[in-house]
């Protein structure tokens, strides 16, 4: 691998969700593009138990059909199910068309449906914005717990795409059988939770319990909230939540039981607590998989 290919290897990576599988990419700075894994688009979009060997066969077969798009992949390391790092091929973003449409199956079209639309939402757009939120530096350490921190982060995501970014809601709302916090109720319910103390762990989870049910904005609520909750778990116990470790179905069955029962959701995210509280990698793919659990949620609390 040559210094340039290097270089990219270290810049931000993202992990996808197409209809539930993982499209890992990285981003090049220089281009200003993402690079997608190939093998990532095989596996999501056909129904081969061995996607590596598929792509392997295929790029062998490309290539003495002389195909020129096999001149733009480029080996790029991205971190696999063992949580270690492989070179893996990829293709830029520009160029992912040409190769879906070069892979035989039904599912080309939706996905090349999802791969154009998917930036361009608002989902997408906030996602983007939360990626440097980091870098932001926008909550003061004081506030870190605090409804204005709450504020802050919803306000920075949401910004320029909800005109209510930011702002408590004024309206009361509901998901499926349950209701939130009523409007009537919501500031002063709101400044019992900012009270609510944080020194371990079993009371840094009830306060977000509280905050997930009191849902102060009208939407954007779960991501703006995990995002919250990672900052009192840094700041108190020099920790925070590795999301990729924490499976969407089993996250959200467990918010939809914590106002009753908080038990299943302290197990996950006890499970998955690191140290590696400035590592960016854990937070991108914390923010991914934030993005990943609003998708189709249904019925859930989050």
């Amino acid at each position: 691998m040559d210094k340039q290919e290097e270089s990219k290897s270290r810049t931000k990576v993202s992990i996808r969700f197409y209809n539930d599988r993982e499209v890992r990419a990285v981003w090049d700075e220089e281009k200003n593009k993402w690079w997608f894994s190939a093998v990532d688009i095989v596996a999501a979009i056909t129904e081969s138990p061995n996607p590596r060997k598929y792509w392997s066969v295929l790029k062998t077969r490309l290539k003495k059909a002389d195909i020129e798009l096999t001149t733009k992949c480029s080996q790029l390391k991205l971190m696999a199910a063992d949580g270690k790092k492989y070179a893996t091929d990829c293709f830029l973003q520009d160029d992912i068309a040409d190769l879906v449409k070069l892979i035989p199956s039904k599912m080309t079209t939706d996905f090349l449906d999802w791969f154009t639309y998917s930036d361009n939402t608002i989902d997408g757009r906030s996602r983007k914005k939360a990626y440097t939120f980091l870098e932001s530096n926008l909550v003061a350490d004081k506030d870190v717990g605090t409804v204005k921190a709450l504020q802050q982060i919803h306000s920075y995501i949401f910004g320029g795409l909800y005109d209510f970014a930011g702002e408590i809601r004024t309206k009361n709302i509901s998901k499926g059988n349950f209701t939130f916090c009523m409007v009537d109720y919501l500031e002063q319910n709101l400044k019992k939770i900012e009270q609510m103390p944080e020194n371990t762990f079993d009371k840094i989870v009830d306060k977000y319990v509280e905050m997930n049910v009191a849902h102060p904005f009208m939407e954007g609520n779960g991501r703006s909230t995990r995002i919250w909750l990672d900052l009192i778990f840094k700041k108190r116990l020099g920790k925070c939540v590795d999301w990729s470790k924490i499976a969407k179905n089993e996250y959200l069955n467990a918010m939809i039981e914590s106002p009753v029962d908080s038990s299943k959701i302290r197990v996950l995210l006890k499970q998955a607590l690191t140290d590696k509280i400035d590592d960016r990698e854990i937070f991108i793919k914390g923010i991914d998989y934030s993005y990943y659990y609003e998708e189709h949620s249904g019925d859930s609390l989050s």
